[in-house]
């Protein structure tokens, strides 16, 4: 079965942007157009694609072709860019179409961190679009098409993609050193922990809870939790005195270095394997991508071992 690119370029715009109008602007068509060629390959498929709600989601089938014309979109701009100029000419400084976007999803500690290490140098006709998400909101980027390829804490491969391991980032239990002697003084006891406020970075971090329980044997009593979606200000507020939480290594060095921030357990840490989901497709720039990404992780994250649950913090 042949798929119309229009076809798949409208529906995969109505599911990007979240409803049809906005699609018709994306595409510089009306909406009319918009509908007609998304209804036209429904009635290809004989199946519906998107459900008309608000934002318009793709069904299961909807994700499938949402993700087809992204990696059509993919090998089109690669392909236009591995073009032989002719002879006694040069290669044109490439236009906007032909520009190869690269929509990536990045959890926050990651994108704060190693990650930016793997994008230095880029090709000059390949523009970045990176999204600060969740686990569970990568996957479902992954399998709509959305982003092409994900930074994720979950090995279980989404379907259509495929799975490299790329390491583990060491997570360091830190604290402002006053409100160690504070709320630690008599040592890191249960009754401690569930008396101390603690930041968490959304509702889904486990990191927090899984120090605790190495460390008194067992779970707490919950604790006050501060909800702190931000890498950057998380480290700030711990060394402000608001609470404790779990930080990248990397991300506590300086504060440790300069006295702001004190370990809670010095010796004792969390390390949370990290993996690299893509599309399961061959081409020059998800090829090159994925090479700079295992690069960046190799040099910045700890070996992962091969077994074990990872907690959870996107």
């Amino acid at each position: 079965m042949a798929f119309d690119p229009d076809q798949l370029d409208a529906l995969a715009a109505v599911v990007h942007e979240g409803s049809f109008d906005a699609a018709a602007q994306r595409l510089h068509v009306t909406p009319s157009a918009v509908s007609q060629r998304v209804k036209a390959l429904e009635q290809q498929v004989g199946r519906v694609l998107v459900l008309r709600t608000r934002p318009c989601r793709p069904t299961e089938d909807g994700e499938v072709l949402v993700r087809l014309a992204g990696q059509i979109d993919v090998l089109g701009r690669d392909a236009l860019g591995q073009l032989v100029p002719s002879p006694g000419s040069s290669r044109p400084v490439p236009s906007a179409a032909a520009m190869r976007r690269l929509p990536v999803a990045v959890n926050d500690d990651s994108m704060s961190t190693w990650f930016p290490d793997a994008l230095a140098d880029l090709p000059a006709d390949v523009l970045l679009d990176l999204r600060r998400e969740d686990q569970d909101l990568s996957a479902g980027l992954l399998r709509d098409g959305t982003v092409m390829a994900a930074v994720t804490a979950d090995p279980r491969a989404v379907q259509g993609c495929r799975v490299r391991r790329l390491g583990a980032m060491r997570y360091l239990a830190v604290v402002a050193p006053a409100r160690r002697a504070q709320w630690f003084g008599g040592g890191l006891r249960a009754e401690a922990f569930a008396a101390a406020p603690l930041l968490a970075f959304n509702r889904e971090d486990g990191l927090q809870e899984r120090f605790v329980a190495a460390v008194v044997g067992r779970r707490s009593a919950a604790p006050l939790v501060h909800y702190v979606p931000s890498q950057g200000a998380f480290v700030r507020l711990i060394e402000s005195g608001v609470g404790w939480g779990m930080v990248p290594a990397a991300a506590a060095a300086e504060g440790l270095a300069r006295g702001s921030l004190v370990e809670l357990g010095p010796g004792r840490h969390l390390d949370v394997p990290l993996y690299w989901q893509h599309w399961a497709l061959r081409t020059p720039t998800l090829d090159d991508l994925t090479e700079r990404v295992v690069r960046a992780a190799a040099a910045a994250l700890r070996p992962v071992a091969r077994h074990g649950p990872a907690p959870r913090r996107e």
